[in-house]
């Protein structure tokens, strides 16, 4: 991969310029938080090459960063952690892959459902909605609830948090009781943690090849054409920069204080790269993503010496 440090220049010059070009919107920097990670030329990415697929750890994985290790309220971001969790417990033996549980992933992660999050953490967790408990009862849900957590510590994952339900209105009961009462412990994320679990399933070191695949499938986003999906994933996000004959690949999300995407694209030009972005504060200001996305682009285009895309 590329020198780690000239990849954080890239970062730190994209975020640079964004908060330059949104001055009158109040961007800070604290505002942001980028993870970048660059694959262009790199093996493994395409079985048609019949190359073998680099092991991505945080060992050997180079990740620039701007504030890439800041937990952050994920919006539906945590989704993609939930899908992966699935995939592990139905390799395990787990869970059962049914066809409900097809349709609730499908939901969850395209469509940004959350009634089907709901339902596929309570298959996860073994846990249920529901009034108050018992304080001794509440202790024993809380650690069924945190299985999902376990999880991504057991592979080294640092400063996130996925153990709750993603809400509209808010939780009630014992998830209220769950989330605390200042939402204290509400779920988090880095875009570090982000960008690498979205390397393990473009590389399929996600559990294995074929569940990495059925991942990506769900991941992929057409941004030629409208949606119906009302997050507008596919090109109210970096897909709105993106011209035809790009591959994307992406979860994102947003709510009142957050505009969210963690995206794996791929240009024409041969330009690949995975750039993950938590916006805070600006979830009305659309543009911020596309023009990161944007400036990344070109950034590594620069850096390869290929001919530039012409971008939206």
């Amino acid at each position: 991969m590329q020198a780690v440090g000239t990849l954080n220049e890239i970062v730190n010059k994209v975020v640079k310029e964004t908060i330059e070009q949104f001055a009158d919107t109040n961007l800070q920097a604290s505002d942001l938080a980028v993870s970048l990670i660059d694959f262009t030329n790199q093996i493994g990415l395409e079985q048609s090459q019949g190359k073998a697929k680099p092991s991505i750890s945080l060992d050997t994985i180079s990740i620039a960063n701007h504030r890439g290790e800041e937990p952050i309220f994920p919006a539906s971001i945590v989704k993609l952690f939930y899908l992966a969790a699935v995939h592990r417990w139905l390799e395990d033996g787990k869970l059962k892959d049914t066809e409900e549980l097809k349709r609730a992933c499908a939901d969850m992660i395209i469509e940004s459902s959350n009634d089907a999050t709901h339902y596929v953490l309570d298959l996860l967790t073994g846990t249920t909605a529901g009034p108050e408990l018992s304080e001794q009862d509440m202790a024993q849900w809380a650690e069924k609830r945190n299985a999902v957590n376990k999880y991504f510590q057991s592979l080294g994952y640092k400063n996130i948090n996925a153990n709750q339900k993603t809400w509209g209105d808010g939780p009630y009961g014992r998830e209220r009781v769950f989330v605390g009462k200042e939402k204290e412990n509400r779920n988090k994320l880095t875009t570090n943690a982000a960008a690498r679990l979205m390397a393990e399933i473009v590389t399929s070191q996600c559990i294995n090849e074929k569940r990495s695949k059925v991942m990506l499938d769900l991941l992929a986003r057409d941004f030629t054409k409208p949606s119906d999906d009302v997050d507008n994933q596919a090109t109210g996000f970096m897909g709105g920069c993106l011209p035809k004959g790009s591959k994307l690949w992406s979860k994102a999300g947003w709510m009142s204080t957050a505009r969210h995407d963690a995206a794996y694209i791929e240009l024409e030009n041969g330009i690949k790269f995975i750039l993950v972005v938590f916006v805070s504060n600006h979830a009305r200001d659309y543009w911020i993503l596309p023009t990161i996305a944007k400036k990344t682009i070109r950034a590594l285009e620069l850096l390869h010496g290929v001919q530039p895309c012409k971008l939206r």
